[in-house]
């Protein structure tokens, strides 16, 4: 890990990101995805790194190698997973996230009552597929309150709210994206019970954001042990179809 890392990001951003290039709008390959994740692995942001994401039927084409680094999208359990990405809560014994759309209280608390963790997603290959700030703070809040740990997958390739294109096509459609440090960030207040968190994940002014021995939005700071606590006991991971383009927006922004 480069000595340029603050403690406060190191520790926001420790293991969260779920490697998800099969996915659009990426769009790899197997075999190219099973490549980028190994490089990642051995590279100098491993640090970020946290499980592969593969659907039901590509997990039986992983080899052996990858056990137990795996998400699997099923609706029953893997053997060979680390965790499953689901769209009903499915009994598992290992962490199992199911997808809840916007405003779904009722399936949060059957959620919680099962034991299982939650899933939002945060983006789309359409502007329409962008939940509002709105809608995220409120599905943030409603995860505090209950104290259920979730992570969030699609359109969090960016640190920090912007307008983006939303695939790699030349002519594709933009719109204005949610940023990840945005999210983990008032994620991580939420969970120490601050309810003020929609202008953090509205937030499109990076100087705003400071990390040093703590992570300082404005004026609200956290310290690394409130941020471990977070990411341990609330938002565990996004996923993302690409990894160098985080590594490389926060680089862009002086952060690695």
């Amino acid at each position: 890990m480069p000595n340029t890392v603050s403690p406060a990001l190191k520790a926001l951003l420790d293991r969260f990101i779920d490697y998800a290039g099969i996915f659009p709008p990426a769009k790899l390959s197997l075999d190219a995805a099973l490549e980028n994740f190994g490089k990642y692995q051995s590279g100098d942001h491993s640090w970020m790194l946290h499980w592969l994401v593969v659907g039901s039927e590509q997990a039986q084409l992983v080899s052996k190698a990858f056990d137990g680094a795996m998400s699997v999208i099923a609706e029953t359990d893997d053997a060979r997973a680390a965790s499953l990405e689901t769209k009903a809560v499915v009994s598992a014994p290992k962490p199992v996230y199911c997808e809840v759309s916007i405003g779904n209280t009722e399936l949060l608390d059957a959620i919680k009552e099962s034991g299982c963790f939650a899933k939002i997603r945060t983006g789309g290959l359409k502007p329409e597929a962008i939940p509002s700030t709105s809608d995220v703070a409120a599905f943030v809040a409603a995860c505090a309150d209950r104290k259920l740990a979730f992570k969030a997958t699609a359109g969090l390739h960016h640190p920090i709210r912007a307008l983006h294109p939303l695939t790699y096509e030349a002519d594709a459609p933009q719109a204005v994206m949610h940023g990840f440090l945005n999210v983990l960030l008032a994620a991580c207040f939420a969970w120490h019970g601050d309810r003020e968190i929609e202008p953090i994940i509205s937030e499109t002014n990076p100087s705003n954001f400071r990390f040093d021995e703590r992570a300082h939005w404005k004026n609200k700071s956290l310290s690394v042990s409130e941020i471990q606590n977070a990411r341990l006991n609330f938002m565990h991971s996004v996923g993302s179809c690409s990894f160098d383009e985080p590594v490389h927006d926060l680089q862009s922004l002086g952060l690695l």
